[in-house]
């Protein structure tokens, strides 16, 4: 996840016009400085740990942060993967990636760290202990701990309890696994593969009411010093980046609920102790939050102390002196401990700030193929009466370095050109953590000083070398590409791309399940896209033992960039029902490339570029259906549509206007997708035309929706209700026995004669938001199933024959099935929409 989009405040509109960006002066002006310079001074640190993106306290997180500028961050134990997206189509890595990029946009409003585990979010659990057993307790546990030992904090806050409740399991996990780290961390026995030093926080505490000696009461309203927002509009807007989950739409999600919305007055917040040193009125009480923790400490506070009395937000740069004299005692400080090492950083962006002094480099394209040269330009520019030299330039990916002083002059932008080759052996952007094959629980990650991390670091790091007062300072600096145009531009602001590492071509195999027919031959097409002229060599598309593929391969030439082809193997199925993965394979220059490209944009977050592996799954199932026309109405977002289409079914979108029996009168079938109920407000005028079309001999499919925000009470011809009570109309087992309550039912035999092996190999899940209640006279229940220990719930798959046609609802998770390729999904799907035909 290497592309973001940054923005630039308006007092750098000279530097935009001069050089293109100025790197590092997100928050410019005297009030930023003289903030960082307080949080400088206090040491202490917070870590928030919960489960899911929206699970924190934003107006908590903006207290700490930017009330009392304690190092603050939130450690989200998963990315929020297994969850649904009201966005768009989006699911499992993907979402993962959309949520990341949301989380980073709250942190930069509410100003804490964004941390992660390598924990995937696969779905609701019901069971704290089988979420730990899944994602693999030691793994998640050990993430955990290294996050506490890298980031060190004095205090640990879970939002949710350690006993077990009708809450998420994965709720219940994250203050397991934050209580067990918080013992675990500070033991240098546990873990010594990370070569990390212990840790012991002071205390850990849960964020929730209660009563008793053990909690503590905090008053946590109040304004940000740098805008003069309230603490609650900053959590507002915090908050409202989870748009994904409904949030900043009107809609509510989710259980994060602190901070939620704009509360205007006192805002009192609850802390259960669970571990450590009691506390009675403060979470931070008896931790020494000064420089004094540390070995000669005191001067470093007392100095701090005298630049903070004596800051002039008129001139920033009287205040230089003091900061340099600071760096001088520092750096006899704990040369290798983490919090020193981050409030170097921090004070170096105050001096960078009172010197006025931005850097930046940008490229003309932010797109790089391994071994191409980069053209490169660096600029720096300062603003204040501070004499500045600008020593050289570092790449430290490459060990090389450019020296050569130039003496900067107030208001006039320095620059120097380079052409710096990418190395061959970059690889091609991608998510850290998507970048090998995951177990059923953890996204596995070779080079473990990445664990934790929110997004990747940068493809080609650059640090800018500057003499100040006598002193070095290193200000670390990226390539980018300047991409602002239109009223961004005329407003002083301007976004950018960081550098992308591709490959010279791109593939796709299109949707991403073929079927097959067993022993049968189909056509398999990859599209190829050149991103570089005269991209020429050989394709080919890999199959395991027992598939058969021809030709081995096949030449491959693209004259201009954005030309493309559609290349086309014969791949034969095995006699026996298998499922397999077919890779395709480009071969230039003696260099093989696999990546496809999908590209993520959304208006709330910076666009976002993917590089996967290109490949289909096949799989060879015996299957039939007797329905070829089908009309699809999208919900939130799935891709059940692509998958009828591979069923041989030819498909049409449909909008609400279309809702009548005149106009749906040439389909076999009408699909309703997710939560369309939901998200449609062209549908709730014509559900009355979804009736016509049945009884006049249609079969009209609704998946599922949730309670919640329904737009019209209204789904089937029949009572039919949801409850709000979601965990208990859920299967969350993807294995869970299944019982046909009418085996005989034309859903179970026509076109497909459905066994149990047809319900094996399910992902996620079995369903979810299964009908609660229902016309028993009309509407037929057809499956029983449920979690361990949990009654039986019927209302996953209910059939009612409504005139001459059906009309079914449906909560198992069609959406996750058919784009995994599950055999018994595809064959259970086409006999619905093959009612009656």
């Amino acid at each position: 996840m290497n592309t973001f989009r940054k923005q630039i405040a308006p007092a750098l509109a000279a530097l935009l016009f001069a050089a293109g960006i100025a790197h590092g002066q997100d928050a410019a002006g005297s009030a930023a400085i003289l903030q960082q310079l307080r949080a400088f001074q206090e040491t202490a640190g917070v870590l928030m740990v919960a489960a899911h993106p929206d699970d924190e306290n934003t107006q908590l997180l903006a207290y700490l942060a930017r009330g009392r500028n304690y190092r603050t961050a939130y450690l989200s134990i998963t990315r929020g993967d297994g969850g649904q997206n009201l966005l768009g189509p989006e699911f499992g890595e993907e979402l993962g990636i959309i949520r990341t990029e949301e989380l980073l946009g709250a942190r930069r409003i509410d100003g804490a760290q964004q941390f992660f585990t390598r924990a995937i979010d696969f779905g609701y659990s019901k069971d704290y202990e089988d979420t730990l057993k899944i994602w693999g307790h030691q793994e998640v546990l050990s993430d955990v701990v290294r996050v506490i030992r890298e980031f060190r904090p004095d205090v640990i806050i879970t939002r949710f309890s350690t006993e077990p409740s009708r809450t998420h399991g994965h709720h219940t996990a994250s203050a397991v696994l934050a209580l067990e780290a918080f013992k675990a961390a500070a033991d240098p026995k546990a873990f010594p593969d990370q070569h990390l030093a212990a840790w012991q926080a002071t205390r850990i505490v849960m964020n929730r009411g209660g009563e008793g000696d053990n909690v503590i009461q905090m008053e946590i309203s109040g304004t940000d010093p740098v805008t003069g927002d309230s603490l609650s509009g900053l959590s507002g807007r915090s908050r409202a980046m989870h748009k994904t989950q409904g949030f900043g739409r009107g809609t509510g999600g989710g259980v994060g609920g602190g901070g939620g919305g704009q509360r205007v007055g006192p805002r009192p917040e609850s802390f259960v102790l669970l571990g450590g040193s009691p506390a009675k009125k403060d979470i931070m009480e008896g931790i020494d939050t000064t420089w004094a923790r540390y070995p000669g400490g005191a001067d470093i506070d007392r100095l701090a102390e005298e630049v903070i009395a004596g800051f002039d937000p008129k001139n920033p740069a009287a205040s230089v002196s003091g900061i340099l004299a600071i760096r001088t005692k520092l750096a006899a400080i704990a040369a290798a401990d983490p919090i020193v090492d981050a409030k170097r950083r921090l004070l170096d962006k105050a001096l960078q700030g009172c010197f006025g002094l931005s850097v930046s480099t940008t490229m003309a394209d932010a797109e790089v193929v391994p071994g191409e040269t980069m053209r490169l330009r660096h600029t720096a520019l300062v603003t204040g009466p501070k004499p500045v030299k600008w020593l050289g330039v570092r790449y430290p990916s490459i060990s090389r370095e450019t020296k050569g002083e130039i003496a900067l002059k107030r208001g006039e932008p320095g620059t120097r050109e380079a052409s710096e080759i990418l190395p061959t052996n970059t690889p091609v952007s991608q998510p850290y953590w998507l970048r090998e094959e995951p177990t059923a629980g953890m996204y596995q990650v070779a080079d473990p000083t990445l664990i934790g991390r929110p997004e990747n670091p940068s493809a080609f790091p650059v640090e800018q070398v500057f003499d100040v007062g006598g002193q070095m300072l290193v200000i670390p600096d990226e390539p980018v590409k300047v991409i602002s145009r239109g009223t961004e531009a005329e407003n002083g602001r301007v976004a950018v791309e960081r550098l992308e590492v591709i490959p010279p071509v791109s593939l796709s195999c299109g949707f991403g399940v073929r079927l097959f027919s067993p022993g049968g031959t189909k056509r398999v097409s990859v599209e190829a896209r050149a991103y570089r002229a005269a991209t020429k060599g050989v394709l080919r598309l890999e199959a395991p033992a027992g598939w058969k593929v021809e030709p081995a391969e096949q030449p491959l030439e693209l004259q201009q960039v954005g030309d493309h082809a559609t290349i086309s193997f014969n791949v034969t199925a095995p006699a026996e029902a298998a499922t397999a993965a077919l890779v395709a394979r480009a071969e230039v220059n003696g260099v093989q490339y696999s990546n496809q490209r999908i590209e993520i944009r959304y208006p709330h977050i910076p666009p976002i570029l993917l590089q996967p592996t290109a490949q289909v799954k096949a799989v060879d199932v015996e299957l039939a259906c007797t329905a070829k026309e089908i009309g699809y109405l999208p919900g939130a977002g799935d891709s059940v549509a692509e998958a009828l289409e591979e069923m041989g079914c030819h498909v049409v979108k449909l909008s609400g206007a279309d809702l009548t029996s005149e106009k749906l009168g040439r389909y076999d079938a009408v699909v309703i997708g997710i939560r369309a109920f939901n998200v449609r407000a062209d549908l709730p005028d014509h559900v009355a035309g979804l009736a016509d079309y049945a009884s006049a001999g249609g079969t009209v499919i609704v998946q599922y929706n949730t309670p919640n925000g329904l737009l019209t009470p209204r789904l089937a011809p029949y009572m039919l209700r949801l409850n709000g009570d979601l965990p208990r109309y859920r299967v969350t087992d993807e294995n869970a026995p299944v019982k046909l309550l009418v085996p005989d039912h034309p859903v179970f035999n026509t076109p497909n004669k459905i066994g149990p092996g047809d319900w094996e190999g399910w992902v996620q899940e079995r369903g979810l938001v299964f009908a609660s209640e229902w016309d028993t006279e009309h509407f037929t229940p057809l499956i029983a199933c449920s979690d361990a220990g949990e009654p039986p719930l019927e209302g996953g798959l209910l059939v009612a024959k409504y005139g001459n046609g059906y009309f079914v609802y449906t909560g198992l998770a069609w959406f996750r099935q058919l784009p995994a390729g599950v055999p018994g999904a595809y064959r259970l799907f086409a006999n619905l929409v093959s009612l009656g035909k």
